[in-house]
């Protein structure tokens, strides 16, 4: 802390403000500090979209292993675990993960999928249509993305309900769960990692179009070990799952926020692709992410020590009034819009075509099928998740 200059401030992301209003606290920090100081995270926060996308650019700033902080005794498994995730190991291995799926996340693997999200999305929609209401995370957003994922895994269909609550039970890994929900976090993992022992298996006697049989294909080259492909694979149902969900769910807020928008994409449903990516600019599914820098790095003109933790604000970088006109209102017909949400650099998100393809065609048949949809709720259910964050815990609409 030599180096805190006057200019860098002081803020607590726990104060009711910051934990009521995330967008605002952070557009005030954003005009106070280029580089602001957290004392209860005991980290930098970066919130001008110059300084995020050089940080995320960086390949000094690495991702802030979630492991770190899975310190106790008896969660030992689960930190092992975490440590073989794709982005939470060294950076060499990080390329490994990831050369090897671009083999796999591709813009034709994408177009494969496509049909198999259309005929889910009317599934789920099927299923509710007689009673004319719905909660859109629980029936909609929430169990979407992990039929794609155990689509994606080359999972039978009737184990999907049971992957859907591995998902939920996993969640606390990445947020500030306390001991007693990441011992349970923990047995769902290892639970899934047995079941997906035993799929690998299945593999090796009969290959098939999947990610698992990609991975195994991998590991007889000795690319990959069993236990990292395992591992692996918990990670791309929690990011492929978690992730679209909030981006569905929250898109869906936001057309509510915004009579006119909505309405101007029933009349023009071909601006869907483009309201996505507003959608992922003002909601998008990582507000805040973090790093740890490897060596002394300059952020903001400051010199960061090796070893410090900094938070990139998504969120308030993808609101820079710098780069965006009018960054607080919502439009979808928006032009030239260069959004954070998926990152930038080494760690740009693999699945960022996967989840705009899943948004896209779920709330194109939603719009179409259900035309008079309506909001049922006062305020949007919504619980913190600090710092800065908040995820929908239900969203009621008529139809």
């Amino acid at each position: 802390m030599s180096n805190h200059a006057a200019t860098v401030q002081d803020y607590d992301p726990f104060t009711p403000e910051a934990m009521a209003n995330p967008t605002g606290y952070l557009r005030r920090i954003q005009t106070e500090s280029p580089l602001a100081w957290l004392p209860p995270l005991d980290a930098y926060l970066l919130t001008r979209y110059a300084d995020v996308n050089a940080a995320l650019r960086d390949k000094r700033m690495d991702s802030a292993n979630m492991a770190r902080a899975l310190q106790h005794a008896e969660l030992g498994p689960v930190r092992r675990a975490v440590e073989m995730w794709m982005g939470h190991t060294v950076p060499a291995d990080h390329v490994r993960f990831q050369q090897l799926l671009k083999r796999y996340f591709t813009p034709a693997m994408v177009d494969r999928l496509r049909p198999r999200v259309r005929v889910f999305t009317h599934e789920l929609l099927d299923a509710v249509a007689e009673k004319g209401q719905m909660d859109v995370v629980h029936d909609l957003a929430y169990p979407l993305p992990a039929n794609v994922i155990a689509e994606l895994l080359g999972m039978p269909v009737s184990d999907r309900e049971q992957l859907q609550a591995w998902s939920r039970d996993i969640l606390p890994i990445f947020g500030n769960g306390d001991v007693q929900q990441l011992r349970e976090a923990q047995r769902s993992m290892l639970e899934f990692h047995d079941y997906l022992r035993a799929l690998a298996a299945d593999r090796r006697r009969a290959p098939r179009e999947d990610v698992l049989s990609m991975f195994i294909a991998a590991e007889a080259e000795g690319i990959v070990t069993e236990d990292e492909a395992v591992a692996n694979c918990v990670l791309l149902l929690f990011a492929g799952h978690e992730t679209t969900a909030n981006l569905i769910a929250n898109g869906l807020v936001l057309l509510f926020d915004h009579p006119d928008q909505f309405d101007r994409l029933r009349r023009h449903p071909d601006l869907m692709p483009s309201a996505v990516e507003e959608m992922l600019r003002c909601g998008g599914p990582a507000g805040v992410i973090g790093r740890i820098a490897t060596e002394p790095v300059e952020l903001a003109g400051h010199t960061v020590p090796a070893g410090q933790h900094v938070y990139l604000a998504l969120m308030a970088a993808n609101r820079d009034p710098a780069v965006f006109a009018d960054p607080d209102v919502f439009d979808i017909t928006r032009e030239r819009n260069r959004h954070l949400a998926f990152g930038m650099g080494t760690y740009y998100c693999l699945g960022a075509a996967l989840a705009r393809m899943e948004t896209d065609e779920c709330l194109r048949i939603l719009l179409d099928r259900c035309p008079d949809l309506r909001p049922a709720y006062e305020t949007p259910d919504r619980q913190p998740t600090p710092p800065f964050g908040h995820r929908l815990v239900s969203l009621h609409v008529t139809f």
